[in-house]
């Protein structure tokens, strides 16, 4: 059963006239949601929340009131915030696609190698969940796939992940709830103040 929708903003309902199936609905889904859990946070309204948010861009509030970031996959909505630059990422576990074409295309020459071996459904798991610390910490970045999703590498007995080229270094903290996997990218200075996030 889809969750019910929320009122969104005149501009957004604007914006969502652009759209059709899938994304109409993904778009007044989670500018909706981004509205009512950040009302319940500040007890504010939730179409008083100050939020830019067009069809295709990294949701925006207006300075000082922090940082948000969404991700979809096919049913559900998760939403994180933070006082500082945050980027969140969830997918289903048993999400099905051939690992050993996306780890090569996409992955460095350092993670294939610590990959070799894995059987088949070890392999999958493996990706996803690296492909999923990837993502997150390119919407931290607030910068495209393309170039970046072979930069990021995660290191485990930190739980830093680090861009190759660029020097970047953010905490990660990765969750397995359910059927998901769920991964949040912030600002180090975080660990002893962790972000706040909403799964719907």
């Amino acid at each position: 059963m889809q969750a019910p929708l929320q009122p969104i903003s005149s501009n957004e309902q604007a914006w969502a006239l652009e759209l059709s199936g899938k994304r109409l609905r993904e778009y007044q889904h989670s500018r909706g949601y981004i509205r009512v859990a950040l009302s319940q946070l500040w007890e504010t309204p939730a179409l008083k929340i100050p939020l830019y948010a067009p069809p295709g861009q990294s949701p925006q509030l207006s300075k000082g009131l922090g940082y948000v970031s969404i991700s979809h996959c096919c049913d559900a909505l998760f939403i994180g915030w933070s006082p500082k630059r945050i980027g969140v990422d969830i997918e289903r576990m048993d999400r099905m696609f051939n690992p050993e074409k996306l780890v090569q295309r996409y992955f460095s020459q350092k993670e294939i190698g610590s990959l070799i071996g894995l059987e088949k459904e070890d392999l999958r798991i493996a990706t996803l969940e690296s492909w999923v610390n990837k993502e997150a910490a390119i919407k931290w970045q607030q910068a495209s796939l393309a170039g970046n999703i072979s930069e990021w590498i995660f290191y485990k007995n930190s739980n830093l992940m680090f861009h190759e080229s660029l020097g970047y270094e953010i905490g990660l903290h990765r969750i397995r709830h359910d059927e998901w996997c769920i991964a949040i990218a912030y600002d180090q200075e975080l660990h002893s103040d962790p972000p706040i996030f909403c799964l719907n």
